[in-house]
């Protein structure tokens, strides 16, 4: 089996969810979900389980952070700048919040920060190595 990684994540509402992460380019896999959780998927390698509070807590007895926090961020990268403005754009239109940072944009890497309804924050990113400066 290749390496994959699956990343959960606790939702409030489940269903605005998978629409939010549907609507910046995620597909649902409906074989993987169920009314406590959702497979999102990303990539043949990255998927994202939204899991209700309940479900969450089936799992753990640590607190769920509060949306206002920022515990961990992930990043995905894009084909091109466009589609980082794309989904930044998609994220608000989504439910989610664009430019929750600062856009960066160093020549060979532009990013733009969002956020998903409940407070999980995401990077859309582009980069072009070969014109990554030396040393940088």
């Amino acid at each position: 089996m290749a390496k994959m990684i699956f990343i959960s994540l606790p939702v409030v509402d489940l269903p605005k969810a998978t629409a939010f992460y549907e609507g910046i380019g995620f597909t649902h896999n409906p074989h993987f979900s169920d009314d406590a959780g959702a497979c999102m998927v990303w990539s043949e390698a990255i998927h994202v389980m939204l899991l209700t509070h309940e479900k969450w807590k089936s799992f753990t007895d640590r607190p769920i952070p509060p949306a206002s926090s920022s515990e961990v961020a992930f990043n995905l990268s894009l084909t091109s700048k466009e589609a980082v403005d794309a989904m930044n754009e998609a994220a608000a239109a989504h439910g989610g919040t664009a430019d929750i940072n600062p856009a960066q944009d160093l020549g060979f890497m532009y990013s733009r920060d969002l956020i998903d309804p409940d407070g999980h924050v995401w990077g859309a990113m582009w980069m072009d190595p070969a014109a990554m400066p030396a040393g940088a």
